[in-house]
């Protein structure tokens, strides 16, 4: 395909995706529910991957974009379109809403890890893992479409599958469950592929997977909060029910957040190479604060209840104590945990900005011209280990 007629098909396909989104947005303005407008916080897939569908055309990386945008699109508008017993083909919405998910989730954690950032996989040895991808998809989409009986859909009345295979309901059931174990084993082995990339990448590529990683951690992170709702959640009222819920509230915020738009925004920028190397950046920030706002964190909780047993539960006290204690380890515990990232993980940086922070205590005793260029040379030797060093020094007009 030629890169004028890739670009045509990539904007036809984002203004196809445009259409499905006015038509989900007139469904709900006419009163079929509002849950469903979060796919515009997806709007990034559908764009992303057609600017570089256009740009790039032989990088599957765009197309798996567009294509899971328009297929979360269409499960959206199928969705919110069942939500009236009366709309227009009721049955065949209600049909594709069902199993549409087991056809855009396999796009963005199956295929996407596996041929990103190049849109080939990271060697022809990984072929067959990408045709265990393809059954996982085939044998799970095909499993929930065919299935007989009621449709688990948000409706006013059941409905059943229009399409679905009577007398197959066994055979269809078997099918997709193990399309669903072939989903989770590929998504294991497509996260190895990431990881072997990472361990073989050089420059630029280990710069634009480091943006892949960094979204896909943050969602780790927060479906990993998230369980702690599901496993310790309390009743309402229970002691701890709140923090708890909290906790919860904040790791669905996270993770969500980080799929729906950190992957196109991290894909966009590694695969286009905007800003690519501010990754580090981004990293060696969330490290400080993510482990400081922690620190505060636990540091607050756990002075509150200190004070409170040695006070009492009701006291006023413990909380304005912990606070006030919480509010002066700011400073020190950032400057802390800073150095801590730097030496485990920024440790050339580290070792650099030591090296130049005794060059300036140096510099203040010497006055020997000669002896301090010599140092100089040396210092910008060891931190920045440059092929040749020399340095040249403008004798002002007048001197010897």
């Amino acid at each position: 395909m030629s890169a004028r007629r890739a670009a045509v098909l990539a904007w036809t396909l984002f203004a196809t995706f445009l259409a499905i989104i006015l038509t989900l947005v007139g469904l709900v303005a006419s009163g079929r529910g509002g849950d469903d407008l979060f796919i515009l916080l997806a709007f990034g897939y559908p764009l992303v991957g057609a600017v570089v569908a256009s740009r790039q055309p032989a990088n599957a990386v765009g197309w798996l974009l567009l294509v899971a945008g328009i297929v979360l699109a269409l499960g959206a508008t199928a969705d919110t379109n069942v939500r009236s017993a009366s709309a227009p083909a009721f049955a065949l919405s209600a049909w594709f809403s069902d199993w549409s998910f087991h056809v855009w989730i396999p796009l963005c954690l199956l295929f996407l890890p596996l041929v990103f950032p190049n849109g080939r996989l990271v060697a022809q040895r990984w072929r067959p893992v990408l045709w265990l991808a393809v059954i996982a998809l085939l044998l799970s989409g095909v499993g929930a479409a065919f299935e007989p009986g009621p449709l688990e859909v948000d409706s006013p009345r059941t409905v059943d599958n229009p399409v679905g295979i009577e007398g197959a309901g066994g055979l269809l059931s078997v099918v997709a469950t193990a399309g669903d174990v072939l989903v989770a084993a590929s998504f294991l082995l497509a996260a190895a592929s990431l990881v072997v990339r990472f361990r073989r990448s050089r420059g630029t590529e280990r710069q634009q997977l480091k943006w892949f990683a960094f979204v896909a951690l943050v969602a780790l992170a927060g479906l990993a909060l998230a369980m702690v709702q599901v496993l310790f959640g309390a009743e309402e009222g229970e002691q701890g029910a709140g923090l708890v819920d909290v906790v919860g509230a904040v790791g669905w915020f996270t993770a969500l957040t980080a799929i729906v738009i950190g992957i196109p925004i991290a894909t966009g920028m590694a695969i286009l190479r905007h800003r690519l190397y501010d990754i580090d950046v981004v990293i060696r920030r969330t490290l400080v604060y993510g482990a400081l706002t922690a620190t505060l964190v636990g540091s607050y909780v756990g002075g509150v209840l200190l004070l409170q047993l040695v006070l009492s539960p009701e006291s006023d006290i413990a909380i304005a104590g912990s606070t006030l204690a919480v509010a002066a380890f700011v400073r020190p515990a950032r400057r802390r945990i800073q150095d801590l990232v730097d030496r485990r993980f920024y440790r050339s940086r580290y070792d650099a900005a030591l090296t130049l922070e005794g060059f300036g205590a140096r510099l203040r005793d010497e006055v020997d011209l000669d002896a301090l260029g010599g140092e100089l040379r040396a210092v910008v030797g060891h931190a920045m280990q440059p092929a040749h060093v020399s340095l040249w020094l403008r004798v002002p007009e007048g001197r010897p």
